[in-house]
């Protein structure tokens, strides 16, 4: 559940930032929420308490009700539609072990979302070779993170289906560990593709049945280019929700000074902010 007050504020500004700016990290989302609140109440700058930062399962939250909002009946044909491409790619990569992972196995999708797949082999050439082969518009991009106290590089196969796929390889070992949520702290869930098509079938059963019958993916058309689409509400009336949080506020006088920091959205992307033994 959403706090309320200063705290609430901060986490629909970072859930708007993320939805209708484009920022990708909670991290970064949540500091730009913070100085631009701050940075305009009666004229002066307010100070917080790193308590009054939201989580970032707090921020999902947010981002969940504002995608409703804006989005409607709209959102769910699109998880549909996304778990339905994430199940053909699945297939089609079958000896990689393909596991779904992310917004499109929970159904926390939003406008910009992405089909996360982890894969595992011992040979990275193979993975992309299948992927040409497959004739599927690729780039790869070489993540180095610092993990179990060594240096260590992951590649990430980024393709253009319906919707973007980003493909995370990993050594097949590498199968008794799954990382961490960034959200929750727990360990993510990874969704075979029996489970997928399990889910799809209990979640969405008659676009399901329509789709077996006649091949055709509902919502598949839509798109995220929302300018054209009178379905997508106006989301200036998450200005008073914003405005009412804070005039519910007492500003402490003990809080500490809102820091001066330089927010890097080129910073790289941690795709394994922690492991957990299966």
């Amino acid at each position: 559940m959403m706090s309320g007050g200063l705290r609430g504020s901060i986490a629909l500004e970072a859930a708007r930032l993320m939805y209708e700016e484009g920022v990708k990290q909670y991290f970064t989302a949540k500091r730009l929420a913070a100085k631009r609140l701050l940075g305009r109440v009666g004229g002066k700058r307010l100070r917080y308490r790193p308590s009054d930062l939201p989580s970032n399962g707090e921020i999902r939250d947010a981002l969940l009700v504002l995608a409703d909002f804006a989005e409607g009946d709209r959102r769910q044909r699109r998880l549909f539609a996304m778990r339905v491409v994430a199940l053909g790619a699945m297939k089609s990569l079958e000896a990689f072990e393909p596991r779904l992972i992310g917004s499109v196995s929970t159904g926390h999708i939003r406008k910009g979302s992405d089909i996360d797949l982890h894969v595992f082999t011992d040979d990275p050439d193979a993975l992309v070779a299948r992927v040409q082969e497959l004739g599927w518009p690729w780039e790869t991009e070489r993540v180095t993170i610092l993990k179990f106290g060594e240096i260590r590089e992951y590649l990430h196969v980024h393709a253009k289906l319906t919707y973007d796929v980003e493909l995370t390889v990993y050594e097949r070992r590498e199968m008794r560990f799954r990382p961490r949520s960034s959200t929750d702290g727990k360990p993510i869930v990874r969704v075979r593709a029996s489970a997928l098509e399990a889910l799809i079938a209990e979640e969405h059963p008659e676009a399901w049945r329509r789709f077996l019958a006649d091949g055709v993916i509902e919502g598949i058309d839509e798109g995220d280019d929302d300018e054209d689409d009178d379905t997508v509400r106006d989301l200036s009336s998450f200005d008073g929700m914003i405005a009412d949080a804070l005039d519910d506020e007492e500003v402490d006088p003990s809080m500490l000074p809102l820091p001066e920091e330089v927010v890097d959205d080129d910073a790289p992307y941690d795709p394994l902010p922690g492991f957990e033994s299966m």
